[in-house]
This record gives C-alpha cells, sequence and structure tokens, in this order.
C-alpha cells in the first residue's frame, strides 16, 4: 500500500530501484535475486540469477516512463496523450500498477 504523509500521491515522483533492468526489445524488467534464499537456490539448484518480468504495453510504457522526475499526475498525463483509450482507466491503472511495483520493493518515492 503507498503511505504518504500529506503530501498527495499525484504528486509524488516514483523512483525504480537502481539494481533493476530494462529489457527493451522484449518488453521485460530484469530483476536480480539477490536474498539468501535466491542466491542459494542459484547455487544449489542452478536457479537463474535473475527474474525476466514481462510487461504488457501499459506497464512497459509506465516503466520507460518512469525517470525519477515525472510525479504521478504526469505520467497519468503522458500516457493519456500516448495511448489514449488502450490505457483508460488511466489514473486507476497507473496507481494500481505502481502499488505492484511498490510491493516488491522495486520503487521508491520522493518529492518533487
Amino acid at each position: 500500500m503507498i503511505h504518504r504523509k500529506k503530501k498527495n500521491l499525484l504528486e509524488m515522483v516514483p523512483v525504480l530501484k537502481e539494481n533493476l533492468k530494462i529489457d527493451h526489445e522484449n518488453q521485460r524488467l530484469i530483476v536480480p535475486r539477490t536474498n539468501f534464499i535466491e542466491r542459494f537456490s542459484i547455487r544449489f539448484l542452478k536457479q537463474p540469477t535473475e527474474r525476466k518480468i514481462q510487461l504488457d504495453d501499459l506497464g512497459f510504457f509506465v516503466i520507460r516512463h518512469i525517470d525519477g522526475k515525472s510525479t504521478v499526475l504526469e505520467l497519468a498525463n503522458v500516457l493519456e496523450t500516448q495511448l489514449g483509450e488502450k490505457a483508460a482507466p488511466v489514473l486507476e491503472r497507473l496507481v494500481k500498477f505502481l502499488q505492484i511495483l511498490e510491493s516488491y520493493d522495486w520503487l521508491s518515492w520522493k518529492e518533487k
């Protein structure tokens, strides 16, 4: 859940964690596996060292536009301008997507 004190969510700036990579060719978010259990499974169970999260068009568009400078409202405006009806309802879908990113700890917030 996105928790903010006295600051409207629309005025907050989402920032992707630095260890994440974007695979532009395949529309994927590449997430390194770094916690203890994941490192164990990589070493002993020969699991991959990173997770590849396939994104839909909206998710990929949002990920590419999270630049650490744009507010949620600015992202929503760009989404609506670029994708139009394909992104409707824009604000609700954007906020839900950002909540999911935050729940996996792939996103942090700062004030503009």
